[in-house]
């Protein structure tokens, strides 16, 4: 539970359905924002060592959206946690409104990476973990949330390629499965990336237990993918 500043009141998990119903712009990615509910509110709530005021502090953990279409439960868990004013919910995706359909980094508070064409968030959360570990910063987590059917992009698959031999032990993905994917196999997603020597959890993603104990399973040596299986997109 966290109080934020603006309003000097609590916000949980059950109040993550208010905070969305308040952002009532034009949004054409409804699945995509309620598909990764659960799994950021675990993180910001449990795991991810970053606040409001410390934003801008070099040992944060960084957490980086990928999967930024429909970014509904994003914003929603920005506010809740205090990054953001609530009271700039209901200006989603207009016009003046910082709260675009796709994050802006510059705009939204909290905000590590903008997000656009689908398949740039994880070969950027490898640029970020090796550019941390060249600076001697070996304590901040990086994690990356991306789509199943973001795997279907080269990039995605140059990043994981590289990441198992490179050894970034700090480099977290998670990826929401909701059968979006084209080329699909079961438990594919997770055989594809021990192939290449990451380490690999495959938990149902609205069950917040699981989530916790596989963002905070051990990896030593090895980056880190938990597979959140939710309900098929088209359901």
């Amino acid at each position: 539970m966290t109080i934020t500043a603006a309003e000097n009141r609590a916000y949980d998990y059950d109040d993550l359905p208010a905070l969305m119903a308040r952002m009532t712009g034009d949004e054409k990615h409804g699945p995509a924002a309620t598909s990764t509910l659960d799994v950021l509110w675990v993180l910001y709530d449990r795991v991810l060592r970053v606040t409001p005021r410390g934003r801008d502090d070099p040992g944060r953990d960084r957490f980086l959206l990928s999967k930024g279409h429909g970014p509904m439960a994003y914003y929603a868990v920005l506010a809740a946690k205090g990054f953001l004013p609530v009271d700039w919910l209901p200006g989603f995706g207009s016009y003046d409104s910082p709260l675009g359909h796709h994050p802006d980094r510059v705009l939204v508070p909290g905000a590590e990476i903008g997000s656009g064409s689908l398949g740039h968030g994880l070969p950027i959360a490898v640029g970020t973990a090796l550019g941390l570990r060249a600076q001697g910063l070996h304590d901040p987590a990086v994690w990356v949330l991306t789509g199943d059917a973001e795997l279907d992009e080269g990039s995605n698959h140059e990043a994981i390629a590289f990441a198992g031999p490179a050894g970034l032990e700090r480099l977290h993905t998670v990826v929401i499965d909701n059968s979006s994917a084209r080329h699909a196999l079961p438990d594919g997603i997770a055989t594809r990336f021990r192939a290449a020597g990451w380490s690999a959890s495959t938990v149902d993603g609205r069950d917040h237990e699981a989530l916790y104990a596989a963002f905070t399973a051990p990896h030593p040596g090895r980056p880190h993918v938990v597979v959140a299986r939710v309900e098929p997109k088209n359901a």
